[in-house]
């Protein structure tokens, strides 16, 4: 009886663990998304993480738009996010299963940036030049 409860005891905390990793640690999906950043913020009570949100255009005309909530879990590409809100971007992420609250809300990671457009003097949301009467 003591070896069936040591095995049943082994079985169940391996399963536990293999729930564990593929719910949180296996990534599901990875790709790249672009988009203007709307927000990038790090907010959160007990584990401050960085959370942000690209504007994904539809049709040319502006139909439709798409929002793509992300966290980052990188503090230099946190910092290249927060200094370029308001520009197109194209990052590339990672999408798990599950969040952990010290990863992030989101169950997409932005691990990288791949482009950002709008560098130097060409701004993307330019301000609006004053009208002549």
């Amino acid at each position: 009886m003591k070896k069936f409860a040591w095995s049943a005891t082994t079985i169940i905390i391996l399963l536990l663990a293999a729930f564990v990793y593929w719910r949180f640690y296996f990534v599901y999906s990875e790709g790249a998304k672009a988009g203007i950043l709307n927000t990038f913020q790090q907010k959160g009570f007990l584990f401050k993480t960085y959370e942000g949100n690209l504007i994904q255009s539809g049709f040319k005309a502006n139909v439709q738009s798409i929002e793509f909530e992300f966290s980052v879990e990188d503090e230099k590409v946190a910092e290249v996010l927060n200094q370029n809100s308001g520009r197109e971007i194209n990052v590339h992420y990672k999408r798990y299963l599950g969040a952990l609250p010290w990863r992030g809300v989101e169950k997409y990671i932005v691990d990288s940036i791949l482009e950002v457009r709008g560098l130097g003097n060409e701004t993307i949301i330019a301000p609006k030049k004053p009208s002549e009467k």
